[in-house]
């Protein structure tokens, strides 16, 4: 009998007795076993594995809970079983500052020559971090903002680490320094720094040519750099994806990929519908060049935060497009009741309202030019544009919502948009949110309740 099936044997004769107790209190017991037995299959050669579990109760508590709770964070474990190590130490759970991640990730990007690894190192630190901020939300060590905040950190470092191995590689193809300086701009979600775990990157790509350039060898050498940091995060791998969407361009996806500075000013200062200075309020540069970035700022702050605040026939076309929103986007047989996104009073209810004050006022009240939504919103309460009882609403239904949507996930291990229809999983749902066992329907109506007050509120509000 090798050493490694002896420690197998030992974990089970002597911790799993107490563990089934746990895996039975959590909401997927089976699946979370069956999880267990995977980790330690694969850590059964290490011998800090069997003295973690056997020395600190709290590891194997905790792992037992995470394992049954969430397919999500078990996939991320099973890719790397040596980072249950995170459970034994609650400061391991903290998410890491952008500083030093950026720092970690540069560095593995610069060990490696061909960018295919460079990237594959960064999507793997990209991995851990994901991993490390589940089990932090799971255990209930992060709120809302806390979440939204490392995701998007982790999303920024990222970025940040493959542009540059794009930028090597085209480097690299072109035998020259590359033409133009380029930034990535962070667009919605992202750019509010509201990441949920299955959230795409919406972006922008800028670029200015070097003095003496070309301008379309430039735009054709940011073109293949855009290209390829596309092409490095999409690449199969065993890490989650990381989904470049660059849809909120100008012209949508119609539009030139990357355009220069020079072209957005241009195109927005003369062409530009107001639904898409309703999307610069959440532009925010993320990577590349800083002083392109805030050059791109001082553009952007022009058209979404006008002198005067925007006219009536703004006001106008945006509530039009809300309401076709409204009645075109829910997905066909979706239940609007469920949906926390699109549904009447979810997510994107309580952002129009806030993003329609933000382009009527934010001109003159410096605390609504912000990105971030919570942050709007409480500036509109300080400036008495909206009562304070109705921004509690507002804000208690976008944190429920937004709870629920990275609950789905973590359970799942994949994207959704709406309260689970099936009662196993809105029962682990409601258990990863703190809920006792048989409390599924209290979840639902806690959550249909705050919608149907938001939407009470917005109707009001946003449709005056």
């Amino acid at each position: 009998m090798t050493a490694g099936v002896s420690r197998r044997a030992a974990i089970q004769r002597t911790l799993l007795p107490v563990m089934l107790g746990w895996f039975a209190d959590a909401p997927q017991p089976d699946a979370g076993l069956l999880a267990f037995r995977q980790v330690s299959d694969a850590l059964g050669e290490s011998p800090w594995y069997l003295r973690l579990l056997r020395d600190h109760a709290q590891v194997a508590e905790r792992m037992a809970f995470v394992l049954a709770s969430s397919k999500y964070a078990t996939g991320l474990l099973l890719r790397a079983p040596d980072a249950v190590m995170l459970l034994a130490d609650d400061a391991e759970l903290q998410p890491r500052s952008r500083p030093a991640l950026t720092a970690e990730a540069l560095a593995a990007v610069r060990r490696h020559a061909s960018p295919e690894d460079a990237v594959a190192a960064a999507r793997a630190l990209r991995r851990r971090e994901l991993l490390r901020t589940a089990v932090a939300s799971l255990l209930a060590r992060l709120g809302v903002a806390e979440t939204g905040e490392a995701l998007t950190i982790v999303t920024e470092v990222t970025l940040t680490a493959a542009l540059e191995a794009a930028v090597k590689k085209v480097e690299l193809e072109l035998r020259r320094r590359l033409p133009t300086r380029m930034c990535i701009v962070a667009m919605g979600r992202f750019g509010g720094h509201e990441l949920g775990y299955a959230s795409d990157a919406d972006v922008m790509f800028v670029h200015e040519p070097l003095a003496g350039a070309d301008e379309g060898d430039a735009t054709r050498a940011a073109h293949a750099v855009a290209e390829e940091l596309r092409r490095l995060l999409a690449r199969p791998a065993p890490d989650p994806p990381l989904t470049i969407d660059p849809g909120l361009r100008p012209e949508g996806r119609q539009g030139p990929l990357v355009r220069t500075l020079a072209s957005y000013a241009a195109y927005y200062l003369r062409w530009s519908a107001p639904w898409e200075s309703q999307a610069l309020l959440r532009a925010q540069p993320v990577a590349g060049d800083a002083d392109l970035g805030a050059r791109f700022v001082a553009l952007a702050d022009r058209l979404r935060y006008p002198d005067g605040g925007i006219d009536r026939a703004a006001v106008r076309e945006i509530r039009r497009i809300k309401a076709r929103m409204e009645a075109e986007r829910l997905p066909r047989g979706a239940d609007p009741a469920r949906h926390l996104k699109l549904g009447r009073g979810g997510l994107a209810d309580v952002e129009w309202v806030v993003q329609l004050l933000q382009l009527q006022h934010a001109h003159r009240v410096a605390g609504l030019r912000t990105t971030r939504t919570l942050s709007a919103l409480a500036a509109a309460v300080d400036a008495k544009l909206i009562a304070a009882a109705d921004a509690e609403v507002l804000g208690a239904a976008w944190r429920l919502a937004t709870r629920i949507r990275d609950a789905v996930v973590l359970v799942r291990g994949r994207p959704a948009d709406a309260l689970p229809a099936t009662p196993r999983e809105l029962a682990a749902v409601a258990r990863v949110l703190g809920y006792r066992p048989g409390e599924s329907g209290q979840l639902m109506d806690d959550q249909r309740r705050a919608a149907r007050r938001a939407r009470t509120v917005m109707e009001r509000l946003f449709y005056d």
